[in-house]
């Protein structure tokens, strides 16, 4: 698929002419690359691209911009375009949530961030929690864990719950994703939900007596509840994963985190080590 990636990217650059930068929006949906825009200009993408791989593309991009053969400009860097790096970079998003009180943190087509940060380290999964602590949401080492899941989604979470669960965190449900972890052997409390009386979802979230949320949409029907439990995770400041794959990729993130200590490292150094 980056090949893929790679192929199409290369031959609009060249049916466009373009002399410069230019920047690409692909989807990728069952195995099948779709295009939806291409712009000649430069992104938010760009600085964290250089920074990630050690090229300057900006520079390299004024340079050819005014003349420069790209094979000229690009030669200080030649013995690392299109290697593999021995490192992984992972750009995480940062949202203005609470500055729009009306808004879900569920993630749509529009364009939502006011920036970006990135966590960098040799094994993917620190450098996702590094990312996510980068961005104001440091990963829970201990506590409780909220779940909250669409019916489609519960026999995929069973997994992640029980590794959850065998790093000690404790586990909290409401009424179906409840029955559901039960019922597949994992130790679980239940939950009221929101119509339910009290304490309920809201209530466990407001008085932090879970450190993380994982919920996942079921469209306009379950807005009432889900709409609430996210948002109050927001106004709590307890992170909140709304996908499976996140779920997935924080207990691996924990795992790592909790295995070995964070180092620092900086750029230049990954730079050397590439060479």
């Amino acid at each position: 698929m980056i090949d893929d990636l790679s192929t199409y990217t290369t031959r609009m650059a060249l049916a466009l002419n373009v002399k410069g930068l230019i920047n690409i929006q692909f989807a990728v949906q069952n195995g099948t690359v779709y295009v939806l825009e291409a712009n000649p200009r430069a992104s938010r993408t760009i600085p964290f691209v250089s920074k990630a791989t050690g090229v300057p593309l900006a520079k390299v991009a004024a340079k050819v911009m005014v003349g420069m053969p790209l094979a000229e400009a690009l030669a200080p860097w030649k013995d690392t375009i299109g290697k593999k790096k021995p490192w992984y970079a992972v750009k995480e998003v940062v949202f203005p949530w609470l500055r729009f009180p009306e808004v879900d943190v569920v993630l749509g087509p529009e364009m939502r961030s006011t920036g970006e940060v990135m966590g960098i380290d040799d094994d993917y999964a620190t450098a996702f929690a590094k990312s996510q602590a980068a961005a104001g949401g440091p990963l829970p080492k201990a506590g409780t864990i909220l779940f909250s899941l669409r019916e489609r989604d519960r026999a995929q979470s069973v997994p992640i719950a029980r590794a959850f669960q065998r790093m000690g965190y404790g586990l909290m449900g409401t009424e179906g994703t409840y029955e559901f972890l039960k019922e597949n052997g994992l130790t679980i409390d239940p939950v009221k939900k929101i119509a339910e009386g009290r304490p309920n979802v809201l209530d466990v979230i407001k008085n932090r007596e879970v450190v993380l949320v994982v919920n996942t949409p079921a469209g306009q029907r379950s807005r009432s509840d889900g709409f609430h439990i996210r948002r109050t995770a927001l106004l709590s400041n307890v992170p909140i994963l709304t996908t499976y794959a996140a779920a997935r990729t924080v207990v691996e993130g924990l795992k790592e985190s909790r295995e070995r200590r964070w180092e620092v490292t900086s750029l230049q150094d990954f730079y050397r080590s590439a060479h």
